[in-house]
């Protein structure tokens, strides 16, 4: 039987080498403060001239805070080798999971298998302004598009929820989750492992 694709939520994401890493960890936060299903304390955060929610939890912000240094050392390093003002672009995945518990057919025994039940792609777009008129459209840019994506977060989690598998285990976290850099795409190969 054919796996359904979960649904995929994505989030154009633009800004400067300064506030990059402020900008996409705000980002990660609000995703997360709306699917972390463990209980919280709800805390905010200023981005930009925005309060954003932001999750008290040590293990979620140690892994947002690397796989944010990650996608901006691969932004910094792709824009010293190309043309600096042209607006260099990398992906970020949120991946949500549930664990299934499936038979293996050749040894009939359960193994545990996890499935992807929502996906969010942040597409990165790293600006470098040049003068300070530019770096002024580059702000007022960002904190357009900051308070868009935050609209969207709160929007689509609010209107898509049927898709959320149901709760069935008593951990903290029922619900395991990745944050991918670059992620491979659904093609033919990509499932394949060759690319």
């Amino acid at each position: 039987m054919e796996q359904r694709r979960p649904p995929e939520f994505i989030i154009e994401v633009f800004a400067d080498p300064d506030s990059v890493n402020d900008v996409v960890s705000g980002i990660l936060n609000t995703i997360f403060f709306h699917r972390f299903f463990p209980t919280i304390r709800p805390k905010t955060r200023e981005v930009l001239d925005l309060t954003l929610p932001l999750v008290d939890d040590v293990e979620l912000e140690t892994l947002i805070v690397q796989r944010t240094a990650a996608l901006v050392r691969q932004l910094g390093t792709s824009s010293d080798t190309g043309a600096r003002n042209t607006g260099v672009r990398g992906l970020m995945a949120v991946q949500f999971f549930e664990k299934n518990l499936k038979r293996r057919k050749a040894w009939y025994h359960k193994a545990e298998e996890e499935v992807c039940w929502e996906q969010w792609t942040l597409d990165v777009t790293l600006a470098t302004p040049r003068t300070e008129s530019e770096r002024a459209k580059v702000r007022n840019a960002m904190e357009a598009m900051l308070l868009k994506a935050a609209m969207k977060i709160v929007t689509t989690v609010n209107r898509e929820k049927d898709h959320i598998p149901p709760i069935t285990t008593s951990e903290a976290n029922p619900f395991p989750y990745q944050i991918v850099i670059n992620p491979k795409g659904d093609s033919w190969g990509a499932r394949m492992g060759i690319f």
